[in-house]
Order: C-alpha cells, then structure tokens, then sequence
C-alpha cells in the first residue's frame, strides 16, 4: 500500500455527525450479536410486561424468523412509535441509574433489531385497541389496526438483512437453534412461575414444539425445583441441595448437586444476579472454590445459584448484553457463595448421589430366565420357610468353602443389631474381596469402599487438627527476594494477613520486590516466585485465591491416603461398624478426596426386581 510523504501536509480528518441509521446499526451490533441475543431482549421485555405464558417461535435457527409471544400488559397503539425510538423505555425514568428492577432499562434492544432486520410489533393494552407498527432497515411505518386479544406479539424476520457482512459470522442452523434453547432455558430458571414455550417453525405451519416448562406453583424453592428437575433432569433434582445463605444484604438461594453428581465441563453451572442471568469469572470461580476438596480437577460441580440484593450493590450496566455485573464489594459475593456452598455440602453429611446405585444397578446382567412364572405357581411362603429348614444344613456347610467371609460376631445377628440396621449405612454383614464392605440396612444393603471412605474420614480429621493448631511456618534461612511490578507488590500486601495465617509470609522489600520470610512448613521446599506468581494470577482473575490453600490441602490428602486404611486389609466386624458410624459423623464422606463415591446404597427392591421378584 501506498504511503503518503510525510513531507506533502494532508488535509486534517473532518468530524462528521452518523445519521441515525448508521447508528443504530453500530449500537445493533453491540447488542445483538446472533439470534439467541434478539430472543433474549425480546424475552426480557415479556417479563419486564408481567406475562405469565411466553411463547417463543424461530424458523432456520432464528435467522429468517423470531415471534415471541406474551400475555403481558401491553401497550397503546400511540406509543408504538415511541417504542421504536432510541433510548426510550417504560422502565427507568433517567433519574437513577442505579435502582434498577426490570431486565431492560436502556431502550436499545427494539430500535436496534428494527435497524438490522424487519421488526413488526403488534400490541394491545387493557383499555385500547390493539394496534400494529412495522420497521426495516431502520425505516419505520405507521401505525395499524390489529386483531389481538390482550398482550404483545413481536415479529422479527430476516435478521441482518440490513448488515450482510454480518451474516457471514453466523453459525449453522442447529448451533444457533441451540444458543436460543440455552437462552430460553435460563430465563424459565430465573423465572419458574412463569410458562415457557419453545417451538421451531423451519418450514412452515405449526412446527414442533422443542422445549415446554409449564408455571410452577408453591413457594420459591418447590417452583425452583421443580422448573430445575424440568430442564436440568430429574437426575439433578434429586441430587441437588437446596442452598440458603446469607451474607450482609446479599441472599443467596438456589441448588447445587453433590459432589458425586458431577459433569466433565461447566456446562451445568447457572448463575443469576437479581434474576438476571450473568456469565462471571469470578462468581464461577468461587464455585469452583467451593468444591475443590470434594471434586477433582477434570470435575466440575452442577449448580444453579441465584444472588439477590439491593440494586444499588451492584451494577448491571457494564456490558451492552447485561451478561456482566459488578459488584460494590466482590469478595463479599465471592465468600458468599464459598462458604454458603461448602456449609450446604457439609450438612450433606454422608450423602452420595443417587446417580450411584442406578449406575451400579445397571451394570448388573441377570442371566437369561425360562419362561415367566405366575404367582399361582409360586411356592407358599409356609412352603418355603420349610424348604429353608431342610436346606440349613446344606448352607452351613458352604460357609467356609462358598459364601464371602462372614465374621462369627456378626454372623448370628443379636436383637441390638435389629435398632443397628435401622442407622443410615446400617449394620456390617461380610466383606469381600478384603476391600469392599456389604452393610444391610432397612431398606437394601450399602457396599462400601473401606480404603476410600477411610482416606476422606483422615482427611477430615487432619483439616481439623490443623484448623485448631494453624499451619506451621518454616522460617527461611536467607530470604527468598522476588522481583514483580509494583501494582502486584500492592496486591500482595493487601493480602498478606491471609497468607500469614497460611504459613507464607510476605514483606515488601524496596520498590517493585517482596521478600518471602517464611514458608508452610508441610510444603516442604518451595519455589517462592513460582508460588507468588501463581497467587497473583488469581488475584487479578477472581480477587482471591486458593492457589496456597489448595496446595496444603493436597498434601493431607496425600497423607490421608498413605495413613487410611489400605484395601486388601482383613477387618473385623468391630472395625466395619466403627466405620459405618464415623461415616455417619463425618461430613463429605459419601465421596473420597478425589470426588469418587465411598459407598453403593441399593434398594431392596432394585435388587429383588433384578432377580424377577417382584
């Protein structure tokens, strides 16, 4: 390309005003970025109407259609083309920014699709006739006589017909039929008392409808959970605690699934802020925080956690998409949901996921039976407590030779062991294969893994010992000086009295250095630069990090695990009991340090339908 001489003068750059239609094609593109974006505004300004029933419709993943449908308030036929004009809205006055109850508040979202795409807009409001505007490319028509019962139909067709360039940054038709799914689905979890409707109409007439949730009824947690078991599966549902915190104006509610219930990605993590759904990294990562003792690091927790505050804590008006919020104090929302997770997991006690025993239960393969038998051709149950009796012998022969090791103490149940088996893990029967222990309870009988349940009960005593005698500091012969920029420096000695209370204390030393004095002594030899800079990096990323805690946590996890007791050890009926009761006690003992189940609960009548007795 040809560059102009710098000693030829060129003309200054001249300051033009944009038209309007320019404009609003700029503003578009912040705002709409695909067509999941446009179902979102759309959605918004329903619920901001009060609608109790939204039906959303989309042809070619939303690229030549998307109807949204509600039965809200409406609006008047002489203020359809108010609702057109930019920054125009019902929500805010312009007043205070801050105070911000309704999804929408800047009125961008109807001008901007009408700037890109051919918008229609037929309302109706109690009291009024219904009336109906059209808009394309920006140019707006007048208003019309409709036929509409009550609420607001808004049609949007051809969506960036206006900015072709756009279009070439579109996905295929199931991906973006996808990303509205997914927007659809999260707005019904924030709002459960309100009916959700999804239908494609990819070639005409009715479609097919892709999603339902009908309006929930009972209080905010019976609707949550049963809006959660329609969309996340019931699988969630019944493995997921309910959450219930609160923090200092700030209330978070919502469930989060049990550790053993856990995915290979974030996929199943949803967060609201006010109703809202956010993406945020610091609030994920404090989920994350929450869950790294149970969950290893290739697991992520399922959850779906929504913070309500005062408007005026946080900000909603960072992002153009309002995907992003900030709050007036972040680390009070971040130790929020920390310690309102891990509080939930350890009232969890023992609990395992369900998941568990369904997994297990179906790895089992009865052999092929004959032919199906009737119950007239069953023996009497008198029939068989004889046949019972004519075979003891015969079994108490096979004891030794046949059956799993049964101990001689628990062998012969004694009337105690009845109250025994009423307890949650029940009363040890026989261990097999010197690893697995086989409890029988009132219900079923639970299988247990003795070395893993072992390894999480040592670990929770040690996270004790050490939070009653603290973390033991090694003190450094030579100090370790670590050169970083000043604003880390900064941030470092903000956080200098949490990380003494870890054993790693820091000093500043001169401009743009810190001076690392002393060590955790259970790290044994650090690199102390490579520690730091790891603890800045989450820092800047979440404003706090577990880069220090994780790692001693690891190290007691390690020794739990040399110190539990090892599988192929024979134990008595004593010792399995003994372990079933502090199991009990202990929280997170339904799964090991590494998130794995420690035990396998089998309902009695999972089993007898295995056999065909049912």
């Amino acid at each position: 390309m040809n560059k102009p001489s710098p000693n030829i003068s060129q003309p200054p750059p001249v300051i033009r005003q944009l038209d309007e239609g320019a404009v609003n094609r700029i503003a578009a593109g912040e705002v709409v970025e695909r067509p999941a974006s446009a179902v979102k505004e759309l959605m918004e300004n329903a619920l901001d109407a009060g609608a109790a029933r939204i039906e959303v419709a989309v042809a070619d993943g939303g690229k030549t259609l998307i109807r949204v449908s509600d039965d809200g308030c409406g609006m008047a036929p002489d203020q359809l083309p108010l609702a057109l004009a930019r920054h125009a809205t019902s929500k805010i006055d312009g007043s205070d920014l801050l105070n911000i109850y309704s999804f929408g508040f800047r009125g961008e979202a109807l001008p901007s699709l009408g700037a890109v795409g051919r918008l229609s807009i037929t309302s109706r409001a109690e009291g009024h006739e219904a009336g109906a505007i059209t808009v394309a490319g920006g140019q707006m028509g007048g208003v019309k006589p409709a036929a509409l019962n009550a609420g607001t139909v808004v049609e949007l067709r051809d969506l960036f017909y206006a900015t072709p360039a756009r279009l070439k940054f579109m996905r295929s038709d199931r991906a973006e039929s996808q990303a509205i799914a997914d927007t659809v689905k999260r707005l019904a979890m924030a709002e459960p008392h309100v009916g959700f409707t999804l239908r494609d109409v990819s070639g005409g007439g009715e479609g097919r409808i892709t999603f339902r949730a009908d309006p929930e009824t009972g209080d905010l947690f019976d609707a949550l959970h049963g809006r959660l078991a329609r969309i996340l599966g019931a699988e969630f549902a019944d493995n997921a605690l309910r959450i219930d915190a609160t923090r200092e104006g700030l209330r978070m509610t919502g469930y989060a699934a049990l550790p053993t219930y856990s995915r290979g990605s974030s996929v199943a993590q949803y967060l609201f802020v006010n109703g809202r759904p956010v993406r945020d990294k610091m609030l994920y990562g404090a989920m994350r925080a929450a869950y790294q003792d149970v969950l290893s690091r290739d697991r992520h927790p399922a959850a779906a956690l929504f913070i309500d505050c005062d408007p005026v804590l946080v900000d909603v008006n960072v992002h153009p998409a309002k995907s992003e919020v900030r709050f007036r104090d972040p680390g009070l929302a971040r130790g929020l949901i920390v310690s309102g997770l891990r509080h939930a997991l350890a009232e969890a006690g023992h609990r395992a996921s369900t998941t568990v025993a369904g997994a297990t239960l179906g790895a089992f393969r009865p052999e092929p039976s004959g032919a199906r038998v009737y119950q007239m051709d069953r023996p009497s149950p008198q029939a068989r407590n004889l046949a019972y009796q004519a075979q003891a012998p015969g079994f108490a022969e096979m004891v030794e030779d046949w059956s799993a090791r049964v101990e001689p103490e628990i062998q012969t149940p004694e009337p105690e062991d009845v109250s025994v088996t009423a307890l949650p893990l029940g009363a040890a029967r026989a261990q097999i294969h010197e690893n697995y222990i086989i409890a029988q309870t009132e219900t079923g009988m639970v299988i247990v893994d003795q070395h893993a349940a072992h390894e999480r009960l040592v670990y929770e005593r040690l996270k004790r010992q050490m939070a009653e005698t603290g973390i033991a500091a090694q003190a450094l012969l030579i100090p370790e000086i670590v050169d970083l920029s000043e604003a880390d420096c900064a941030l470092l000695a903000e956080h200098a009295e949490d990380l003494g209370t870890l054993g790693l204390v820091v000093e500043p030393f001169g401009a743009g250095s810190v001076a690392v004095r002393e060590t955790p002594a259970i790290l044994g030899e650090v690199n102390a630069q490579a520690l730091l800079r790891d603890i800045l990096d989450e820092l800047h990323e979440q404003g706090a990090s577990d880069t220090l805690k994780s790692r001693i946590d690891a190290i007691l996890s390690r020794v739990a695990c040399h110190g539990s007791v090892r599988s192929g050890r024979r134990m008595s009926a004593e010792e399995m009991n003994a372990l079933l009761r502090e199991m009990e006690r202990t929280p997170h003992s339904g799964q090991c340090n590494h998130g794995r189940p420690t035990y396998v609960e089998l309902p009695l009548s999972d089993i007898e339908r295995l056999f065909g007795r049912t």
